[in-house]
């Protein structure tokens, strides 16, 4: 099971370049159903439409674009359960301070999914073995 960080949400709606090794298993969870985009994206793209960035644009608007997200094959909607809002405050070693990325590892770690990310924050929080992470 692949948990989308929001960026690469964004990266893969848009078709913009991922690593080979994250396209490759996305490919693979898509046909399972097993990947999964969080409420918490919903929130940052949210906030991103909101305070517009150069080359970040969600047409029509956010709310088309991220329905558009979930109707690709094999994506679905990750739950946002009161525990892992709970859990996110206990999390294990030196994760991210920004409760997205929190809510986020929480979530992973509940479901035993790895996090598609760039961030080189949640990556290094990976690499201390308290969450499965996978670069794009």
């Amino acid at each position: 099971m692949l948990l989308l960080d929001t960026c690469a949400a964004i990266w893969l709606a848009n078709g913009d370049p991922m690593s080979p090794g994250s396209l490759r298993a996305i490919r693979a969870a898509t046909t399972r159903g097993e990947v999964l985009v969080s409420p918490v994206s919903a929130w940052e793209i949210g906030m991103l439409a909101a305070r517009p960035r150069p080359g970040v644009v969600f047409h029509p608007n956010p709310q088309a674009w991220f329905a558009r997200l979930l109707a690709l094959p094999g994506v679905q909607l990750a739950p946002l359960t009161p525990e892992a809002g709970i859990e996110s405050s206990f999390l294990p070693g030196k994760p991210s301070g920004d409760p997205a990325d929190r809510l986020l590892i929480a979530t992973a770690r509940a479901l035993a999914a790895s996090l598609v990310t760039r961030d080189r924050g949640l990556l290094r929080y990976g690499a201390t073995g308290q969450l499965r992470v996978l670069a794009c």
